[in-house]
């Protein structure tokens, strides 16, 4: 959990190493309350405990309550009945957990934690005897420190392990997240391997959830300590937030399995941050990396699309696989990534994920992601919940930030299906208003059976003419064969610059008759030519941007939140008052039209992050990094970048997170300029 608006508070720790007592506000508390024992041996509390052989499920209320006075015993009683109505306990979630604010302040006479009675009137046996009765279960939340994160200064567990152990078992709690603030510098095995102790001691299961940020790399040590660890800081309702989380917790497959799992935190799915489109992709990739399903948003307030993305029993299976093992990437060139997961029944769960602000095709192969040779291969598509045969060949155009999830079968009834086709652009869809353009859209077959009676058909907004230049029907479009259609479109004078839906439908039938259907969304840029001469950036319109935190702002630093919250741009102590503030994970695509030659800009982390943040920039142009900086510093204050992009139709700003996540990444590109 973190505190709003101080993303990265919770980190500050004290740095030296405590011994025997650690004294706190003249108290002398014992940094170990354990009683001796022996030392288990490795999985001996996890995996034989037969706790969390798969990846736990439920719900945390921090990511959309935060420490609000809504977080009380409705809401954790209406989380349990919306699981019961929903369905969701039906497709496997099952902890409803409380985070941090639960408590009073202050513990009682005796030492005893004491529940907020406004928020928790009757107690925490109380809310778990009704969660129990539901057939749920309940989590609870403390730190590993002297108090919890809230900067009310909850009581933490640290000295009080046993004790608050034994409170949590009588409660009848399941779960426990155990944080990582005012920790005294105890070292971090110490204190979670205390609590790991005073928990068995009690002697009921109860999941163990480390919540140490992965600043000590528990996935090297952790095994034997909980069941499932944290790898990396706090997510955030963004994309940039749960794209850098991805990227850090995707090279850490080899340490996950049953009974001990990497935990890149909780979902954001439904609180209002991201589209569907990147919720889907959240979902997906947290699904192919055998993580914790935790939602995170306030299911009494939820969409239907957001119980449909949440609900989707045949993503689930896969990060439910017992078999345990997290998706590994077998490519990633270019944003265009390929996770593929192995499955207990020997199928493959394979991810196609589009990190890019456009669309893109990717592809794989059912031997490259470990599938054994076989004349043909079942394909089923997760989302759409269709099945169809394959030659060997798995791939799609996927959408910006978009994700195609699929399972994929070496099986002796791959011909029930229709052969899949994959749906495709040539090129950018950019045109400028009030002058046709050509487009080119493909059909591929990629089953081992021809695709019959085969139409396309390709439509725009209300007011746009859309007319086939060329054959939008065939009779037979063979394996490996394609249906290339050229088509004219026009988007009506004055349509203002921006993004537009084009969606490109597909019907056909088996050579058995039976009838399919694919669909392919995509966006179209309107456009205008860029000046002549030499014109900031900030001054320009932009194709498409995705930012860490906040918006891109024009002349000023990213503020993290509303539009125009940030201060002027300030590197080196230098003030720039044009450029482009950002904060990585971030991506700008400016249309250059061919016409331009370079793009120049001073670009480095902002002063207002007094000394912390790392990032690094990219200037690609048409899908061609031309310019890169590596990892810059805030103490390197600002750097010149230039590139030469000559004849490029797009240039793309990107500014990556530097390795180490996000937090503190302000990244300004001063005077940022584009010659024509």
């Amino acid at each position: 959990m973190r505190q709003p608006h101080t993303r990265t508070a919770r980190r500050t720790v004290v740095g030296a190493l405590a011994a025997g007592l650690l004294c706190t506000a003249g108290l002398a508390v014992p940094a170990v309350a354990a009683p001796a024992a022996a030392a288990p041996t490795r999985d001996s509390v996890t995996r034989a405990d037969g706790l969390a052989l798969t990846p736990p499920m439920g719900f945390n209320n921090w990511n959309s309550t935060h420490c609000r006075a809504e977080f009380d015993e409705s809401m954790v009683k209406g989380i349990a009945d919306l699981f019961v109505a929903k369905g969701l306990k039906d497709a496997g979630y099952q902890y409803v957990n409380l985070d941090d604010c639960w408590a009073l302040p202050a513990r009682d006479a005796n030492g005893k934690l004491v529940p907020d009675p406004t928020r928790f009137p009757n107690g925490i046996k109380a809310v778990a005897d009704y969660v129990h009765s539901k057939g749920l279960k309940l989590g609870i939340y403390t730190s590993a420190g002297t108090k919890t994160c809230s900067s009310a200064g909850f009581p933490g567990a640290l000295g009080h392990e046993y004790s608050d152990a034994q409170q949590f078992a009588d409660w009848g709690v399941d779960y426990l997240k155990y944080d990582n603030c005012n920790n005294q510098g105890v070292d971090a095995r110490l204190r979670y391997t205390t609590m790991r102790d005073a928990l068995k001691a009690t002697g009921r299961p109860i999941v163990y959830s480390l919540c140490e940020w992965g600043q000590n790399k528990p996935w090297e040590w952790a095994s034997d300590v909980g069941h499932l660890w944290r790898t990396t800081g706090d997510i955030s309702d963004s994309w940039g937030s749960m794209l850098s989380i991805l990227k850090q917790n995707l090279p850490l497959a080899p340490y996950a399995g049953p009974g001990h799992w990497n935990d890149p935190d909780m979902l954001e799915v439904g609180n209002g941050g991201m589209t569907d489109t990147e919720y889907r992709t959240h979902f997906s990739m947290w699904s192919v990396m055998a993580a914790p399903l935790l939602i995170g948003s306030d299911l009494r307030k939820a969409s239907e699309a957001t119980f449909d993305i949440l609900g989707n029993k045949e993503v689930i299976a896969v990060d439910q696989d017992p078999l345990g093992k997290q998706g590994s990437v077998v490519t990633s060139e270019g944003g265009r990534w390929v996770v593929a997961k192995e499955m207990q029944d020997g199928s493959r769960a394979v991810a196609l994920f589009n990190e890019t602000g456009s669309p893109q095709r990717i592809a794989t192969t059912a031997r490259a992601v470990g599938l054994p040779d076989a004349a043909a291969y079942t394909l089923r598509d997760l989302w759409r919940h269709r099945s169809y045969n394959t030659a060997g060949t798995i791939s799609a155009t996927v959408p910006a930030h978009g994700t195609v999830l699929v399972r994929v079968f070496a099986d002796h009834h791959w011909d029930a299906n229709p052969p899949a086709v994959e749906l495709g652009l040539d090129g950018a869809p950019l045109l400028e208003a009030g002058k046709p353009a050509t487009l080119s859209t493909t059909l591929t077959d990629l089953g081992r059976t021809p695709a019959t009676q085969v139409s396309v058909s390709l439509t725009g907004p209300e007011g746009w003419t859309v007319r086939p230049e060329s054959a939008a029907h065939a009779e037979s479009v063979p394996t490996g064969q394609t249906l290339r259609t050229r088509w004219t479109v026009t988007a009506p004078a004055g349509t203002p610059t921006g993004s537009y839906d084009l969606t490109l439908r597909a019907s056909y039938r088996s050579p058995a008759g039976a009838r399919a259907d694919s669909t392919l969304a995509l966006a179209a840029g309107v456009v205008v030519q860029p000046p002549a001469g030499t014109s900031y950036l900030s001054d320009l319109p932009w194709l498409s941007a995705t930012n860490g935190y906040g918006p891109v702002e024009r002349d000023t630093s990213n503020g993290e939140s509303a539009a125009g919250d940030g201060h002027p741009i300030t590197l080196g102590k230098a003030v720039y008052a044009k450029g482009l503030g950002v904060h990585a994970e971030s991506a700008l695509e400016f249309y250059t039209g061919r016409a331009c030659r370079t793009v120049t800009a001073d670009v480095g982390v902002d002063d207002e992050k007094n000394g912390r943040g790392t990032v690094a920039f990219e200037i690609w142009a048409d899908g061609r990094k031309v310019a890169a900086t590596g990892v810059l510093t805030n103490a390197m204050g600002a750097q010149p970048l230039s590139a030469d992009v000559t004849g490029a139709q797009v240039v793309r700003l990107v500014v990556t997170d530097g390795g180490d996540g996000i937090d503190y990444d302000h990244a300004d590109w001063g005077d940022a300029r584009l010659t024509c």
